[in-house]
């Protein structure tokens, strides 16, 4: 791979505070004989501030898996990006848990980009279709939509700061995992609607039922940068593997 590999664990809504401190100890001394990967754990909000004393002095980053794109007000519920960054070096931005349940548009996608980039903020920005756009032949459009409009007004020199994750759909958390022709057509696409943007530095993540028994295979495809993972991420014993097929 002609870049350093990015594998990042998204814990979603699981995990407690105590359950985080037992388990970030020892993720990261496995995790230390994983050299030449960018590794980020992406907790609940709760749990940021217990984790990030956990991970000083580590090579192990700290993400966010979302926030609003104001800096300050009357949001109730919300957490501001100034908030992030008390903690963090990276948030998630659009997955599409926050689409399809929580009404998230790729024009707050964006909002939310140009928040991160001007907080020094590293946003792993989630595209990919459902299985109706899947099985309907309109993935290129979907993909090429969610990119053009989540990144907009993103020039070259902001874009090294900009992780953008593939996430069919259909595959995540169901055990359904892309072939492996359609992930390598998929990146392919995404890394040309970048280049067409002028955004070549944009890594490309794969997600979707990334496991210890798959990684090596995908790891391998043209386009594919690493990974952001799900519930693998959430014990040491599956999320090890898979950080370690970056080093390959």
């Amino acid at each position: 791979m002609s870049r350093m590999p990015f594998v990042a664990g998204n814990w979603k809504m699981n995990k407690t505070v105590a359950e985080a401190r037992d388990l970030v100890p020892k993720l990261s001394v496995q995790l230390r004989e994983v050299a030449n990967v960018e590794k980020v754990l992406c907790p609940p909000f709760i749990s940021l501030f217990a984790i990030s004393s956990l991970l000083e002095g580590s090579d192990i980053g700290l993400g966010a898996q979302n926030m609003h794109w104001e800096e300050k007000g009357a949001f109730t519920g919300e957490v501001a990006p100034g908030m992030v960054k008390e903690f963090c070096n990276y948030v998630i931005i659009g997955h599409s848990e926050r689409r399809a349940y929580f009404g998230e548009t790729d024009e707050n996608v964006n909002r939310k980009l140009r928040a991160a980039l001007k907080f020094d903020l590293t946003p792993i920005v989630c595209v990919g279709e459902t299985l109706d756009q899947y099985e309907s032949g309109r993935t290129s459009e979907v993909v090429r939509r969610q990119i053009s409009l989540g990144l907009a007004d993103t020039d070259s020199v902001n874009a090294r700061g900009i992780v953008v994750a593939y996430e069919p759909v259909w595959a995540i958390g169901t055990g359904k995992v892309a072939q492996p022709e359609q992930v390598a057509e998929a990146h392919a696409h995404i890394k040309n609607v970048l280049r067409n943007l002028q955004l070549d530095s944009v890594k490309v993540l794969y997600g979707g039922s990334v496991k210890a028994d798959n990684c090596d295979k995908l790891i391998q495809l043209p386009g594919v940068d690493g990974f952001l993972v799900g519930g693998a991420s959430l014990e040491v014993d599956s999320f090890l593997p898979i950080a370690r097929a970056g080093m390959d």
